[in-house]
């Protein structure tokens, strides 16, 4: 299969890495000094077992790939306006696009940008960074994707996508109810994310304070009831199930976006906590802790 990764930095970087060592015709696309140590001496990825190389074309210029099968869209958020478009070189009636961003309605930047009315969403759960140029360090022992068809259909393409995931070692599975997959993935990043950055700790330091573990817990309740007012069905135990695994991994855990947050680096903010307020709006239900919270961190969402 064809495959171009736009995007080839942690997550793009380490599926774009397994596809191409499984034997895939792999283009990662990528900028700088990463983009120049990949050129040289190919994709390095770490993880704890160990470590391999692979190579693989990249390139910063769209226009000199050609047509492809599929297409990992994994930039940030902040960047599709700038780097969905020139997907369009990549494109034509074949192509799928499978969007593995942060935000349960990222995907719609696709059918807004190229008129493309079937992107498929998906949702990537995994501990990547980008260790140096041309190295990704892949942590810990979940590395999964999910995704599917936004009409719910196990189509042929999702079925050969998932084949060519599996076959590659990568841990995939075909949903047909994408949008719940989003929503239960977005309530526990949105609040981890948005409550970090609110108090400039993370959630090892505020767990153990009862009044910021209420607000965390309220926070992912606020957005329980926005996704169920926009009629998703999301299990009845999604706070208690998420709060659970937050207790359980606080020693692992950090959000991106307080990373960045930190670091001076613009926020996928609007994507986040400002998805639910959006949401919350539609649906006609209030959202203070996730306004709060996006009203304080607007003002470095372009970074510093």
């Amino acid at each position: 299969m064809r495959i171009a990764v736009m995007g080839a930095g942690s997550i793009g970087g380490y599926f774009g890495g397994m596809l191409a060592q499984s034997g895939h015709d792999v283009t990662l696309i990528a900028r700088g000094k990463h983009l120049e140590t990949i050129r040289k001496d190919g994709l390095t990825i770490v993880n704890d077992d160990g470590r391999f190389s692979v190579n693989c074309d990249a390139t910063d210029d769209l226009t000199s790939i050609g047509i492809v099968d599929l297409v990992l869209l994994t930039v940030k958020t902040y960047q599709n306006e700038m780097a969905i478009p020139p997907l369009r070189s990549l494109i034509d009636s074949k192509t799928s696009i499978l969007c593995l961003q942060n935000g349960m309605d990222s995907y719609q930047s696709i059918t807004r940008l190229l008129q493309i009315q079937d992107p498929l969403p998906g949702a990537a759960y995994i501990e990547a960074s980008v260790q140096s140029p041309g190295i990704i360090r892949q942590s810990g022992t979940v590395v999964k994707i999910v995704f599917g068809e936004l009409n719910g259909t196990l189509s042929s393409r999702g079925t050969e996508i998932q084949n060519v995931l599996s076959e590659s070692q990568i841990d995939s599975q075909f949903t047909t109810n994408i949008l719940k997959t989003l929503w239960t993935k977005f309530l526990f990043i949105s609040t981890m994310a948005g409550i970090t950055c609110l108090a400039r700790e993370t959630l090892a330091q505020l767990v153990p304070k009862q009044d910021w573990s209420d607000i965390i817990t309220d926070c992912m309740k606020e957005i329980e009831a926005v996704g169920r007012g926009n009629n998703i069905n999301l299990d009845n135990d999604v706070v208690k199930t998420t709060m659970d695994y937050i207790i359980a991994s606080l020693d692992t855990m950090q959000a991106s976006m307080h990373t960045d947050l930190m670091a001076g680096r613009p926020l996928e903010l609007d994507a986040l906590n400002g998805a639910v307020v959006r949401a919350g709006k539609l649906a006609d239900i209030p959202t203070p802790i996730n306004s709060l919270i996006y009203a304080m961190l607007k003002p470095y969402e372009l970074g510093s």
